[in-house]
C-alpha cells in the first residue's frame, strides 16, 4: 500500500521542518543569526496513463493521465537573509554591519571564514579576535597603552593615548561580500565558509560596492520572529499528526483486507 510509504515521506519531513525550527527558536537570541526555512518537492510521480496518451483508434488522448505521488522529499534549508536590529552594548569592540556583507576572520588552519558577529575581544598582545580567539582580517593590535579604541563607519581603527592629543590609525576593517550569500556553509560559532554555490568573496572597504558600514558599539540581534516560528511548530505539528492518521486509516485498511474470508 503506497499510502503507508507517502505518510512516513511525510512524516519524516515534517519532523525535518520541526528541527530547523527549534534551531530557529534555539538562536533568538545569538548575534547576527538569520533563520533557517526548510523547503520541500514532491517526489517521483508513477504515471500510470500518461497525459496525451492516445486512448482510441480516432485519435482521442487523454487529457490529464493518472499520475499517482509518491510523497515528499526535503530540497532545501535556506537562509532567509535580513537584517537584525541593532542593540546599543557600548563596547569599544562591539561592532555591528549595517547593511551587507561580513567580517573575515582566520581559522587556525589559515582557511578564511565570514562571520556577523561583531562581538570583538583583544588577546594580550593587543589582536583583535572574536569570541572564539580567530583572529580578524587584516589584523589589527591595539597599543597596550591606549586609553580607548574608535571604529567609524569605514572601518578605521583609531586609538587615543593619554599623552597624545592627535589619535593613531591602528588600520581598517573590511568586509566581504558574496554573489549568492545563502550559498554559504555554516560551520557553528556564527561561522560560515565560501563555496562554489556562494562565488568567491569580494573583500573591500566598508559602504563601498552596495556592503554596509560598521557601527561601533552595537551588535546586530537575531532576525528570529518568535511568533511566526510558533505559528511554523503548530503547523508542522498538524502536519504530522495527519500524516500520522494516514498510517494509521492505511492500517485499519489493512487489517480490513486480512480479515477478508
Amino acid at each position: 500500500m503506497r499510502a503507508l510509504k507517502i505518510a512516513a515521506a511525510g512524516m519524516t519531513a515534517q519532523q525535518m521542518r520541526v528541527e530547523v525550527i527549534s534551531n530557529n527558536l534555539a538562536n533568538m537570541s545569538t548575534t547576527g543569526y538569520n533563520p533557517r526555512r526548510a523547503e520541500f518537492a514532491d517526489l517521483h510521480y508513477q504515471q500510470l496513463a500518461r497525459p496525451g496518451t492516445i486512448n482510441a483508434s480516432d485519435g482521442t488522448v487523454l487529457p490529464t493521465g493518472v499520475q499517482l505521488g509518491l510523497g515528499v522529499r526535503a530540497s532545501a534549508v535556506s537562509v532567509m537573509l535580513s537584517q537584525g536590529s541593532l542593540g546599543q552594548t557600548g563596547g569599544d569592540l562591539d561592532v555591528a554591519i549595517e547593511g551587507l556583507g561580513y567580517l573575515e576572520v582566520t581559522l587556525p588552519n589559515g582557511t578564511a571564514a565570514f562571520t556577523r558577529d561583531g562581538a570583538l575581544k583583544r588577546t594580550g598582545d593587543g589582536l583583535i579576535v572574536t569570541a572564539d580567539g580567530y583572529p580578524v582580517a587584516p589584523d589589527i593590535t591595539i597599543p597596550a597603552d591606549a586609553r580607548s579604541v574608535s571604529i567609524n563607519a569605514e572601518g578605521e581603527v583609531y586609538a587615543y593615548f593619554t599623552d597624545r592629543i592627535e589619535p593613531e590609525l591602528l588600520g581598517q576593517f573590511t568586509l566581504a561580500g558574496f554573489t549568492n550569500p545563502k550559498g554559504l556553509e555554516a560551520i557553528g560559532s556564527n561561522l560560515f565558509l565560501e563555496t562554489p554555490a556562494s562565488g568567491p568573496s569580494v573583500v573591500t572597504t566598508p559602504g563601498q560596492d552596495g556592503l554596509g558600514v560598521l557601527r561601533q558599539g552595537y551588535l546586530e540581534d537575531s532576525s528570529v520572529d518568535p511568533v511566526r516560528e510558533v505559528t511554523d511548530l503548530i503547523e508542522a505539528q498538524r502536519g504530522y499528526e495527519l500524516n500520522s492518521k494516514v498510517i494509521t486509516a492505511g492500517d485499519q485498511m489493512l487489517g480490513a483486507m486480512v480479515q477478508i474470508r
